[in-house]
Parts: C-alpha cells; structure tokens; sequence
C-alpha cells in the first residue's frame, strides 16, 4: 500500500481495491500462518504482545542484571556438568567466577543477586560422582 487514497474515494472501498489488487498479485499466499486460524490465547490484551512475541521468536529476553546472572551461573553449572576433562570444568567455575565477582563488587540494579562465587574443586567433585 504505497500509493495515496485519492479524492472523493471512500477510505474502506480503497482499502479493499488494494487488498483486492494484492490478493491477486499473490501477495498474500506465502505468509507465515496463512489459512490457519489465528491462535486465541485467553489472555487479557496487552498492547505489547507484538514485542513480547518477536522476542520470544528471537530468543531474547529483558531479566534484570542479577537476575540474568543467575541464569547463567545456572546454565554455567549444567555446563560443567557436561564438561569432557576437570580443565574443562574449572574453566568454566573461572569464567564465571569472574563475572560474579564483577557483580559483588559493582552491585547490578534489580534484586540482589544473592550468588556466590562457585567452589571449583567442590564443582570438580561433583562433576566426578556425576560421571559415577
């Protein structure tokens, strides 16, 4: 819909003449979703479900500073678990450790963060008995 309505046209028979004109362009026949109903979440409206849904198909997410720390200390935890050497998995305690201790000394804004720097050889041991 690039061109203007013209004079003396009603806006809803010109809107029609270019979804008429697009329809039979083809316009409309690859897009995702097409002759599937649109999905009913019963929810209450929100004004921004368009955002929250981009993010969601992008893989993103807004968590405050700690809060996002902490799902990376958790995710760094999982790592190490599947971790193939002990250097591997101190490695990773390191890493970590190094951004919890940034977080400890500048507190992030949000929640407290409420971590403690990982205990690498406590890490390793665990990592041991989980391979049994």
């Amino acid at each position: 819909m690039t061109e203007r309505k013209p004079p003396g046209v009603s806006f809803e028979s010109w809107v029609d003449r270019q979804i008429r004109q697009a329809t039979e362009r083809g316009e409309f026949t690859d897009l995702p979703g097409f002759g599937k109903p649109l999905p009913e979440s019963g929810a209450p409206y929100d004004e921004l479900w368009w955002i929250k849904g981009k993010m969601h198909r992008e893989g993103l997410a807004v968590l405050p500073p700690a809060l996002a720390l902490r799902k990376e200390a958790e995710d760094a935890k999982e790592k190490a678990m599947a971790a193939p050497t002990e250097a591997a998995v101190r490695r990773i305690a390191a890493e970590i450790n190094e951004k919890i201790t940034t977080a400890m000394l500048r507190p992030p804004p949000g929640p407290p963060l409420g971590l403690r720097r990982f205990d690498a050889d406590a890490l390793v041991e665990e990592w041991r008995r989980a391979r049994g």
